[in-house]
């Protein structure tokens, strides 16, 4: 094959594989292992040519598929695949893996905007249990006293710390964080641009020069010098014709010469990819949007007769100075001091906001709802969109959550009213 396999990423691999095929006694080996790390780095891909190169056959789900209007379906399917690939070892006679992509985007939690279903609770349990029971995994309504055969499975994600933790912990899940050092990147981008007839010399320099991106921007960079014959094609059929020239032609579909892959050419077009992506990223409209929809909110009539409930805070709720001068402080007759304190105590280490409500009948199973579209970072607008949340639910619990961006976690989660009776 002209494309490159990682020395580490393909020796992590065969060890995790062929060990879950030995029977070592005394030890215990975890049948999943999670592959985990920056988006675009490439490590289905590497997967892919990790199992060609050992002759291994793959059972494959996505993480589009831990979701369903029925509850239990994702769950039996991932059963359901495991028991097929046992067969399939059985069968085949030879090595077989179950391969669940993005594991963390179907069944993680990023936030509190993420809702926690049923299915996720399923899927998370389901994992666990063939991890501790790798030859007894049974199908729903049914029982099956035939051990199995061991099936190692192979998860990808970009953070894990997403996922339940019990699932990820030691025994159950062996982790490897991939993230490609120079070489491996050098290597790959080589495989890349391979018919290309781009020297080794051409291929470091190219990588050097955007050496923050990740593996799939140089496969997105020669898709792109491509762009120009095509469009060119385009203008010299016409754009009324392309659609007939190209997928119902008698002629066959059209062919194109070898592009201009000069390393002056590639590092323009790259830095005009590398362009694009920094517009995503400064654009932040969205902002824009919910600072909108705040100002709306802060306009809601104040809450009738609500007396919150709220923990107390830690620290003293004074008005603190800064450089001589006493700092203004945003204060509300509706909200209890001890609220209006930890807001401002969240606030000052650094974390953000976040307001979620539920009515009586899901607060038995905790399936909160958020109030906001975006974090708050700004002491006024926490206490406007908590009014206006204490106003609109006053018959359901409200609670008051704190957020640590960079760990991506929650550090506060308090009920500040409670229904009526």
């Amino acid at each position: 094959m002209g494309y490159y396999i990682a020395p580490r990423f393909l020796d992590k691999l065969a060890v995790h594989i062929t060990k879950n095929f030995l029977k070592l006694p005394g030890v215990r080996v975890p049948v999943i292992l999670g592959i985990h790390g920056r988006k675009g780095e490439g490590k289905t891909f590497q997967c892919q040519l990790v199992f060609e190169k050992m002759g291994i056959e793959v059972t494959n789900v996505s993480g589009g598929e831990l979701e369903s209007p029925d509850a239990g379906d994702p769950a039996r399917l991932i059963r359901l695949r495991y028991r097929e690939t046992a067969e399939l070892i059985k069968v085949r006679g030879k090595m077989c893996v179950l391969m669940i992509n993005d594991l963390d985007a179907g069944a993680g939690r990023f936030d509190e905007g993420t809702q926690y279903t049923v299915n996720t609770q399923l899927v998370n349990a389901t994992l666990m249990n063939i991890a501790d029971n790798p030859t007894d995994v049974q199908l729903p309504g049914s029982y099956d006293s035939t051990p199995l055969r061991r099936v190692p499975i192979i998860v990808t994600g970009n953070d894990f710390s997403t996922l339940y933790a019990p699932l990820i912990r030691d025994g159950r899940m062996e982790k490897f964080y991939w993230e490609p050092n120079r070489d491996d990147k050098v290597g790959i981008v080589k495989g890349i641009f391979e018919p290309d007839g781009l020297s080794q010399k051409e291929i470091e320099q190219l990588v050097d020069t955007f050496v923050n991106q990740s593996i799939d921007f140089f496969s997105a960079l020669r898709s792109r010098i491509y762009d120009e014959q095509i469009r060119n094609y385009i203008h010299q059929v016409g754009f009324e014709r392309v659609s007939l020239s190209v997928v119902n032609s008698v002629e066959g579909p059209p062919e194109f010469k070898k592009p201009d892959f000069r390393l002056s050419h590639l590092i323009e077009s790259g830095n005009f990819l590398v362009g694009e992506q920094r517009r995503v990223e400064n654009s932040h409209l969205v902002d824009d949007y919910n600072r909108l929809n705040r100002g709306r909110n802060s306009q809601s009539p104040p809450p009738a007769a609500v007396t919150p409930i709220s923990q107390p805070s830690n620290r003293a709720t004074q008005e603190a100075k800064t450089n001589g001068f006493q700092k203004e402080e945003v204060s509300s007759p509706h909200l209890t001091l001890e609220t209006q304190g930890q807001i401002r105590e969240l606030l000052s280490q650094g974390y953000k906001i976040s307001i979620e409500h539920v009515d009586e009948r899901r607060f038995r199973t905790g399936s909160w709802q958020s109030c906001v579209h975006s974090h708050i970072d700004a002491e006024s607008d926490a206490i406007s969109n908590l009014e206006a949340t204490l106003a609109e639910y006053s018959g359901e619990y409200v609670r008051l959550v704190g957020i640590d961006p960079k760990a991506k976690r929650r550090v506060v989660e308090t009920i500040i009213q409670r229904p009526h009776g």
